[in-house]
């Protein structure tokens, strides 16, 4: 991106917070004036927020009480700079590259391979990294992006009138090609490896609405269509190709509004809120996938006999001088990246990483799959009693998938004097979709605590999201979490949908 573009951006940001107390910020490298994405802005010792891929971050200065009179702002590779509160207006804030200082630690140790190195690592993983009972004040981003590139049914053959051509192709009509869902959450997550607990504070979702307005239109015709060409004890048989038929009983499906107006009212009794538990779980998995977990899918630190390392050299994240380590796979592993590790301890500070090739791809009877994209990049801090706990991470997962076959579905009544066969309706598929999806997790403070405060902690298990058409900057005002990128920002259901 050029300078100008960020320019603009920032302009643009600021205009629309004028009137806000949050004040807004770029971080901007010195020597290429380049934006620099996911910088440290840190306000007290354990307290601090990320910028994010634009290199854009907000202040609220009403959020926070800073331990002294300045903020530091830190990046891989830069000079740690300290803003006095005094001087920290909204603008851009310019970084310089570091100079390395070697400690006497490493050039002890300068001799040290990379595969010493990663030894060193592994052996250092359980002094390094919390396991305890922790209590982080997170921030959760979600963004979610389905695009159906292609979308044929060809029209075969119907014994029920309104199943035409005419319906067939005004429902692939509706189906939406693009579209995107994106959710935040800010909350206290406590909790060890066993047991978690998610006191949300806030949530936001923003979406198209009228995408499930048009499916749910959608489903009510349909039923109506079965309600008046099909008889309630007939089932409908299901053929695609070489696959054997499948009964749907009709009477099952005309049940169905009964049974999801009950689910309905479940979801709406606090003990089962799918939304709590939902972020809990992701939030959860997403911890676990770390590279210090010995069952992570990036598996380069428990089973480094299966890569190729190559030491780069060194450079500081913030005051600590770090080995930089490249890794590439070998007998077929999936990934390749960048290891940035402490030349003191041998602990993990960053990891960048994206998968060399599809972690899975299946083709079979006209299905297709391709698992796509597994990459982003984890950040840990230490805390004041000398372990590592998760700072930053930014995950991003994409998968394709396609059919292509026949599909075919018969009304059979077993009732009904003469032939079963009742009603079909054929139709050939070819479809063809992806979907891409980012989580970020930004922790701001982290310590640990007993079991006992744990037990002792609450969840809000009435929390639900605030629904958003467009994106409303003075939603968060009050906190500090991870700028939205561009995208997010300017998204707007428009009148019409997309």
């Amino acid at each position: 991106m050029k300078p100008l573009y960020y320019t603009i951006t920032l302009l643009l940001f600021t205009f629309t917070n004028l009137n806000a107390q949050v004040q807004s910020y770029q971080v901007i490298d010195k020597s290429t004036n380049e934006p620099l994405p996911y910088a440290t802005v840190q306000f007290t010792e354990n307290k601090g927020i990320i910028t994010n891929e634009e290199g854009i971050f907000s202040y609220d200065p009403s959020t926070v009480t800073a331990t002294n009179d300045t903020i530091y702002i830190s990046s891989l590779g830069y000079e740690k700079v300290g803003i006095l509160l005094s001087d920290f207006k909204e603008g851009t804030i310019y970084i310089a590259p570091k100079a390395i200082e070697l400690s006497g630690v490493y050039v002890s140790n300068k001799n040290l391979s990379a595969e010493e190195i990663i030894d060193l690592v592994e052996d250092n993983l359980k002094n390094n990294y919390a396991e305890d009972y922790l209590s982080r004040t997170l921030f959760f981003r979600q963004s979610d992006y389905n695009n159906l590139k292609k979308m044929n049914v060809d029209f075969e053959k119907s014994t029920i009138a309104e199943f035409n051509e005419k319906f067939i192709d005004s429902v692939v009509s509706i189906i939406p090609r693009n579209s995107s869902y994106f959710t935040e959450v800010l909350g206290t997550f406590s909790g060890n490896a066993e047991k978690q607990k998610f006191d949300i504070v806030k949530s936001a979702e923003l979406y198209d609405k009228s995408n499930d307005g048009s499916m749910e239109a959608l489903s009510d015709k349909l039923e109506a269509i079965l309600k008046k060409n099909v008889k309630p004890d007939s089932y409908l048989k299901i053929k695609s190709g070489w696959f054997l038929g499948t009964k749907v009983q009709m009477d099952s499906i005309f049940d169905n509004n009964d049974e999801a107006a009950e689910v309905k009212d479940e979801l709406k009794k606090p003990e089962k809120n799918q939304f709590l538990n939902y972020r809990k779980s992701l939030v959860q998995r997403l911890l676990k996938s770390s590279l210090v977990n010995e069952d992570a899918t990036l598996n380069v630190i428990h089973k480094s006999g299966r890569y190729d390392f190559n030491l780069k050299g060194n450079t500081a994240i913030d005051d600590q001088v770090v080995y930089v380590i490249d890794f590439e796979p070998k007998r077929g592993e999936d990934f390749k990246g960048t290891l940035y590790i402490n030349t003191e301890d041998y602990a993990i500070i960053r990891v960048d990483y994206q998968n060399v090739k599809n972690l899975k791809s299946v083709k079979l009877f006209g299905f297709s799959f391709q698992d796509t994209d597994y990459k982003g990049k984890t950040v840990f801090a230490k805390r004041p009693d000398g372990k590592y706990a998760l700072k930053f991470m930014e995950k991003i997962r994409g998968n394709s998938y396609g059919v292509k076959r026949p599909l075919t579905i018969i009304e059979k009544n077993k009732h009904v004097k003469g032939r079963r066969k009742q009603n079909e309706l054929s139709v050939e598929l070819d479809i063809g979709a992806s979907a891409l999806s980012k989580f970020e997790v930004v922790v701001f403070d982290t310590h640990a605590i007993t079991e006992a405060d744990y037990n002792s902690q609450k969840e809000n298990k009435s929390i639900k999201p605030e629904y958003m058409s467009k994106y409303n900057p003075d939603f968060w005002q009050g906190h500090n979490i991870i700028e939205p990128n561009t995208a997010i920002k300017e998204f707007t259901v428009m009148e019409n949908g997309w």
